[in-house]
């Protein structure tokens, strides 16, 4: 990209109020074509003629700001007109400049609205025109009174632009940002900046949602409830005098009395306040976003009283991802749990995979990405949604090698922690396995090297990671009283993860035909020592890292004590963050399918099913965000929109329904499809759209025996029954016998 734009900001400062920047220019001769490119310091909505110009919403998107900005082009040819055109562009602070934690973030937050824009103009007779930012715009305070990814949005309707404010043309963050520039991922610092074309996917408006019921409470409040938690905003329409004020507020969850209860927003104000000018109008905010299933009228025009249904609409906002995988079986709760993963999955897919989307966090945690990096390339093609965000963690990626607990990594200092910065590894090598495209991993190879190299330099123990300050098996049920810690060894986690890791950077290496003789060494002296080191396992965690690792002596055994473990518990989880995405898988692949199943099925607390009887619509960050007593777990870290429990999903998809990959045919060139029914569902089904077409599997209950329908667009091994059929592309019906529920190893 030639840039000849300059950055340019307003003259004098706006405060909290949104700047509009606007050039004006003359068409006289036909046009050719006709695109604009533009990014900004801060989000952006770009408008021509009065026409937005793309369906892209919070652009340029996030991403590691101190190393990469993207920018975007636009064909605009059919908003331009003959004569008298105006490009008008809103630059809100976006996460750029957003109140968000962290040391990187300080800095960012004194940066000015930043606009960098350029419109080629292509005529039929040859020439060209270019407009580009510069000292000749204008700005004006535009009627976005104020607008914070935590604090929400404040319009006044009333206010028209009046263009009196001059801009000036300055460096950008310290010159940062020169397209072609130098990336340096090993420097700190605004200035090292690079300007890049958009990598990930659009940030889009996508389903709208209608309100389902609108209710007074117990208190005297107007909620209303749109049946379902998203991401996004709500669009109000109304018949209004100038100066009435429509004023929500946004809630995941009513309390037990059903009173409105947003206190787990912590300190995200997530306000939404319209002023309207005179008439009928629509609104819905431009440069935030909010997750929410309820919302309160504060104030409508007329009173509350005069709010109804028709007035409202929620908008689902997400990364423009196509859903390639699905999932359906007998029984409505678990549909009801496959649909909360899904809509998990696109309320924190917003152009960087978050942990949650409504309190003051929303931050791209590594441990949370890559426990479902699976299960997220099944329900969708994810593959250029990770490209870019893995493209940021390799740029945020610290010179030590090591990699941050959240990307883009606004902390920094805290030292890493084992299963967040494994991301850097099993994430790449998890998408290559779904799409198959070594580019992936010739972009990451490197930052994956660094990874291992450096828990090799940062441990205590030689092949063992000991020692470091870890998030262990975060939150799981085990923890000791006041800890969020589960009381999994982390030494145990840290080296099992430092096999896995290793175990992966060598397949990597060997799909790109380097030579990882020094890493197998390596590998084989880490199980080596794990095994050494770790003899006996002491809890659900433990075993499941052990066996799904496989870096258990005798894998058998100590599937069968997990087996004991969770039978002694009352046949429940007690596994968190780390250890609840091995689970099940540790559990089937030894012969315990039906208690796997038991755990799956199970509905009261802990289990996947508890919180859909308790009417979640989206994963929780809690088994018991809301306890069996009605009352909340905590107002303090308890998100009702919190996806990593959902990887579960990737076992019914991988196991109950048994469609899998094969090593060395990346991408379902190949696929394995062994089912593992259950007699307590009737039938369960899955259908995924690869890049080499449709393969589904599907199991009904006949009597006593099972109908099994397998559609493969490639080779597959069908496995039934325990006999192993190579089967060509096409369409297949087979019956087996169906087994009774088997009583648990003891």
């Amino acid at each position: 990209m030639n840039w000849q734009a300059k950055w340019i900001k307003p003259k004098v400062d706006m405060g909290e109020i949104v700047p509009l920047f606007r050039t004006e220019f003359r068409l006289d001769m036909e046009i050719a074509g006709a695109f604009l490119s533009v990014t900004a310091l801060g989000v952006y909505e770009a408008r021509l003629n009065g026409r937005r110009v793309s369906e892209y919403v919070l652009a340029p998107g996030w991403t590691s700001y101190r190393n990469r900005l993207q920018y975007q082009v636009y064909d605009v040819a059919e908003l331009l007109l003959s004569g008298e055109n105006q490009l008008q562009i809103y630059v809100g602070p976006g996460w750029y400049r957003s109140r968000m934690q962290g040391e990187v973030q300080g800095e960012l937050r004194k940066a000015p609205a930043g606009l960098l824009a350029q419109l080629e103009i292509i005529f039929a007779n040859g020439g060209r025109m270019t407009i580009a930012t510069d000292e000749d715009w204008m700005a004006a305070e535009s009627e976005i009174r104020f607008s914070d990814i935590y604090d929400g949005e404040v319009c006044d309707a009333r206010v028209l632009p009046v263009w009196d404010r001059e801009v000036e043309v300055f460096a950008g963050p310290e010159g940062a940002f020169r397209s072609g520039g130098r990336k340096d991922s090993e420097s700190r610092g605004l200035q090292t900046g690079t300007l890049i074309p958009q990598e990930g996917e659009e940030i889009k408006e996508q389903e709208t949602v209608l309100p389902a019921e609108i209710f007074t409470t117990p208190k005297g409040e107007t909620v209303i409830d749109f049946g379902q938690e998203i991401t996004g905003y709500v669009e109000v329409t109304v018949e209004a005098g100038r100066g009435d004020a429509v004023d929500l507020s946004p809630a995941e969850m009513l309390d037990k009395d059903g009173n409105f209860y947003n206190e787990n927003y912590r300190s995200a104000k997530a306000v939404y306040r319209y002023i309207c000018r005179e008439g009928h109008q629509t609104y819905h905010p431009k440069l935030t976003f909010f997750g929410f299933r309820y919302i309160r009228i504060n104030k409508f025009p007329g009173g509350r009283d005069h709010a109804a249904l028709g007035n409202f609409r929620a908008i689902a906002v997400y990364s423009d991802m196509k859903r390639t995988g699905y999932l359906r079986c007998s029984s409505h709760k678990l549909n009801r749990l496959f649909d909360n993963v899904v809509w998990g999955q696109k309320s924190n897919f917003l152009d960087v995979p978050t942990d949650c989307p409504q309190r003051d966090e929303r931050l791209g945690w590594t441990g949370d990405a890559q426990v479902f990096v699976r299960a997220a390339c099944l329900n969708f093609d994810a593959e250029k949604f990770y490209r870019k965000w893995l493209a940021d963690l390799a740029a945020d990626q610290r010179a030590d090698g090591g990699v941050g607990r959240v990307v883009p990594d606004l902390f920094q200092k805290p030292q890493p922690s084992a299963a967040w910065g494994d991301a850097a590894v099993i994430c790449p090598w998890t998408v290559y396995q779904a799409y198959g495209d070594k580019e992936i991993l010739r972009n990451q190879f490197p930052s994956m090297k660094k990874w291992v190299d450096y828990i090799t330099s940062h441990t205590q123990e030689r092949y063992l990671w000991i020692g470091g300050n870890h998030y262990g098996d975060w939150l799981g049920l085990d923890a000791p009283a006041g800890s969020y810690k589960g009381s999994s060894r982390d030494d145990l986690i840290a080296s099992a993860y430092y096999a896995y890791s290793t175990e992966l950077l060598i397949k990597a290496g060997e799909a790109l035909g380097q030579n990882m003789s020094k890493y197998r060494n390596l590998y084989e002296n880490i199980v080596t020592a794990f095994r050494k080191r770790f003899p006996s396992f002491r809890t659900q965690t433990e075993c499941a890292l052990a066996v799904h690792f496989r870096l258990a002596e005798d894998c058998q055994s100590v599937a069968d004590r997990l087996a004991c473990l969770i039978e002694d518990a009352g046949t429940k989880l007690q596994t968190g963050f780390v250890g609840t995405p091995y689970l099940l898988h540790a559990l089937s692949g030894y012969g315990h399918a039906n208690l796997a199943y038991s755990l799956l099925l199970r509905e009261t607390y802990p289990s996947w099913l508890y919180p859909v009887t308790k009417g979640a619509t989206t994963i929780w960050e809690h088994w018991d965000g809301i306890m069996e007593n009605g009352e909340f777990w905590s107002s303090d870290m308890n998100s009702f929109n919190h996806y990593a429990y959902g990887a579960v999903a990737d076992w019914v998809y991988c196991v109950a329904a048994g469609i899998q990959t094969i090593e060395g045919y990346p991408g379902y060139e190949k696929v394995r499809i062994a089912p593992e029914p259950d007699s307590r569902l009737d039938w369960l089904g899955a259908s995924l759209d690869t890049r080499n077409g449709r393969i589904s599997s599907r199991w009904t209950k006949e009597g006593t025996r099972w109908r099994y329908e397998v559609e493969t667009c490639v080779d597959a091994e069908i496995v039934i029954d325990g006999e192993m059929r190579e089967m060509k592309a096409g369409r297949y019906l087979f019956y087996g016998r169906m087994r009774e529920i088997m009583g648990h190893f003891r």
